[in-house]
């Protein structure tokens, strides 16, 4: 079989969200006719999904977000029916845009986004495929910003939903996902232990807690950076040492980004830095290391399998990924935990049927998933876990909805 098949499969077994959703998007159709347009990591778990859509009916036409994340056997393997991949490991910021271009060739009615280029380049570049365009999905943090940032100006021009910001994407992917597959792509990488080193992690938001959290329970001392004053305070209360970056610059020993923002280790902060630092980032874009300083003004000693080492003076620093997203650039990241994606996909799924469905009365901006959706989604993973759970009775529902009740 067919290795990019083996992986899909591989993840298939262990997304019982996601299978549910494909049974009955087989018996009903929901996306029959439909074009869809996605610009995903492209790898199993994301093969799934777009099989998923596929069977209710869409035409699907898929590229990669990153240069570094596609896995090219299963962008292989999905090249299928009526599933379409212009997607390609390692590619160039031309074929990059190339491969966007092909997705809307096809004229996609909704689009599924993961950092927000594809809709990016349809306003700024594509603007005759914006009539037939219902609506769009997007997965990440960093597009959700964009996205509002867009909106704000009067930009976007079509309804999009915000996968990104439901419970279930937050308290799961973000948390767990981001947590356990950044450490394991990192460990991978380096062979290095994570207990006893001081890891400095950029960013207390749902990433960044779930990295710190994890990097604890492996025994490592971390330390939190934070511009917002509540998250360094909840940090704090976490248990995290919390500082500036500029002050952890001499004492990490291992550099996670985890802000979505541009310019976080800079110059100053590699000037700091003790030899042998490794540096990496698990944002979407590549903007959080200023990985062009150092090409530019430090002397490259090595580049192999995911690492970049340089040196100025008597010191050596390290950079994963080329500052890229470390769970899925590195050639051994496999991204987000199956069990995890599951849960994220199938936002994903139900949210472009949501928008199939609605997109026509929705206004142009960012929309959140309606609550029933995400929690239709917790009930299925319940269920398939063999857990249940209380309701409330009748008495309760009363007292719940009562202002007359008091001492």
């Amino acid at each position: 079989m067919h290795t990019g098949e083996e992986k899909i499969r591989w993840a298939e077994q262990y997304m019982p969200v996601l299978r549910e959703i494909r049974e009955r998007f087989i018996r009903e159709q929901p996306l029959k006719g439909i074009v869809i347009g996605m610009a995903l990591h492209v790898e199993a778990k994301t093969a799934v999904l777009t099989r998923t859509l596929a069977a209710g009916g869409a035409e699907v036409h898929i590229t990669g977000c990153n240069p570094l994340s596609t896995q090219d056997d299963v962008a292989e393997a999905l090249n299928d029916g009526n599933i379409h991949c212009y997607a390609k490991r390692a590619c160039s910021h031309e074929e990059y845009y190339a491969g966007i271009d092909k997705v809307l060739d096809a004229r996609p009615s909704i689009t599924i986004d993961d950092g927000m280029d594809l809709i990016h380049h349809l306003h700024t570049g594509r603007r005759d495929i914006l009539p037939g365009v219902l609506g769009g999905c997007e997965e990440t943090t960093t597009g959700i910003h964009r996205l509002k940032s867009m909106a704000g100006e009067g930009k976007l021009e079509f309804p999009v939903v915000a996968v990104n910001d439901t419970p279930m994407k937050h308290f799961f992917d973000n948390v767990h996902g981001t947590g356990e597959s950044a450490l394991t792509a990192i460990m991978a990488t380096t062979n290095n232990l994570i207990a006893g080193k001081h890891i400095v992690v950029a960013g207390y938001g749902y990433c960044g807690r779930g990295l710190a959290t994890k990097a604890r329970a492996l025994g490592a001392r971390v330390i939190v950076t934070e511009i917002d004053p509540r998250r360094a305070l909840q940090a704090h209360f976490d248990g995290f040492e919390v500082m500036t970056i500029r002050e952890a610059a001499p004492i990490g020993e291992l550099f996670v980004t985890t802000t979505g923002n541009v310019g976080i280790l800079k110059e100053p902060e590699f000037a700091l830095m003790r030899d042998g630092a490794i540096l990496c980032n698990a944002g979407h874009f590549n903007v959080e290391i200023d990985v062009e300083w150092l090409d530019t003004n430090a002397d490259e000693i090595g580049r192999r399998d995911g690492i970049d080492s340089y040196t100025f003076g008597d010191r050596k620093i390290h950079v994963l990924a080329e500052g890229r997203l470390v769970n899925l650039a590195v050639p051994k990241g496999m991204g987000h935990p199956i069990e995890v994606m599951d849960l994220s996909f199938a936002v994903q799924a139900l949210s472009t049927e949501y928008m199939v469905q609605h997109g026509k009365d929705l206004a142009p901006g960012v929309h959140d998933v309606p609550t029933e959706m995400d929690e239709e989604i917790a009930r299925i993973k319940l269920a398939s876990l063999g857990c249940t759970i209380d309701t409330l009775t009748p008495e309760q529902e009363e007292y719940m909805a009562s202002w007359n009740v008091g001492t």
